[in-house]
């Protein structure tokens, strides 16, 4: 078999388990609906109770796990590929601390509960933010190891800062809150959350999807990549933007979620050849797949404890971390 045919097999073995997992995720909860009376209540609008169910629980919490799972995913293999950083993830750039901080000053200041929306707004702020701090610290003509310091800098600055809100918290049930909200989830979010982060998402992935000559032409060097026409500046400002416009509304809706863009494309690569083009939209599919069947997990494993996604995307993610650290390091030495 032909790797073309390869990895058209990969992306339809992909788009499959997305939908199977989608469709599970509308399934699957606490309110025990049949599966007839769910796809009733989901296509006819039949029964009060269950379309309130299926509609404005299931629905967007489905919806929101295939969205923010393909956005880590996908902006996880760009900033991969730019950087050609194994250890690199959405967060390195910074929009993921200051995403987080935009919500938790919004939490602290009583924002949040004076206008519901006002939490998911500070934190694509915090977002945009990032994306001016970085690109200013990084200059015109940076290059990647400046990106990385830059954003490494401003993660450092946006986490104190976090600290700081809420070492000053006067109110426990408000730090209680914050903690909460930074740990991920995708519980208690309505169309709203989801009409307010896809037009963010959306802009995000036309950025980074497009990428893909450009990363494989990167693998050559910069000085190849440029002689055959690629603009790095360019290539640097669309994963950078991209990153943070789809990050930044997946860190607004959901809190912060790690280790799906760093696991994700390394489990792929090798099934795509190693080109970066080809890992991004296998990357977005993988991601997606990914987060449908940890947020199934943290329904199935503990319903009525809340368990946050975050805390088990992290369970699962940082012992991979620490295995590509070893691996890198025996593959240097």
């Amino acid at each position: 078999m032909s790797e073309a045919a390869r990895y058209r097999l990969l992306i339809a073995g992909l788009c499959l388990l997305v939908a199977l997992l989608f469709a599970v995720s509308l399934l699957v909860g606490p309110a025990g609906l049949g599966l007839g009376e769910s796809l009733e209540a989901l296509f006819s609008g039949r029964g009060e109770a269950q379309v309130l169910v299926m509609r404005e629980i299931r629905l967007p919490r489905a919806l929101l796990g295939l969205m923010i799972g393909a956005t880590l995913g996908l902006s996880g293999a760009a900033l991969q590929g730019y950087l050609r950083n194994p250890l690199a993830e959405p967060g390195l750039i910074g929009v993921a601390p200051c995403a987080s901080l935009g919500a938790v000053i919004a939490i602290f200041t009583g924002l949040a509960a004076a206008f519901p929306l006002a939490l998911p707004l500070t934190a694509l702020a915090g977002a945009g933010v990032a994306v001016l701090v970085v690109q200013a610290m990084a200059g015109i003509r940076g290059g990647a190891i400046t990106l990385i310091l830059a954003g490494v800098a401003l993660s450092s600055f946006a986490g104190a800062l976090t600290s700081l809100v809420l070492n000053l918290s006067p109110n426990p049930f408000a730090a209680l809150e914050i903690v909460f909200w930074m740990l991920g989830s995708l519980a208690d979010r309505s169309m709203l959350h989801v009409q307010l982060a896809a037009p963010f998402m959306i802009v995000g992935w036309a950025m980074l999807i497009v990428l893909g000559r450009g990363l494989d032409a990167l693998t050559l060097g910069e000085d190849a990549a440029a002689s055959m026409g690629v603009r790095l500046s360019r290539l640097r400002g669309l994963a950078v933007l991209g990153t943070a416009a789809s990050v930044g509304a997946a860190t607004a809706v959901a809190g912060a979620i790690g280790f799906v863009g760093l696991v994700v494309p390394h489990l792929l690569r090798p099934l795509v050849g190693a080109r970066p083009s080809r890992l991004l939209l296998a990357s977005a599919l993988g991601g997606a797949a990914m987060l449908l069947a940890a947020d199934l997990a943290v329904r199935l494993i503990a319903p009525g404890k809340d368990l946050k996604l975050g805390v088990l995307t992290a369970l699962v993610g940082a012992p991979f971390f620490l295995w590509l650290i070893i691996k890198t390091r025996r593959r240097l030495a």
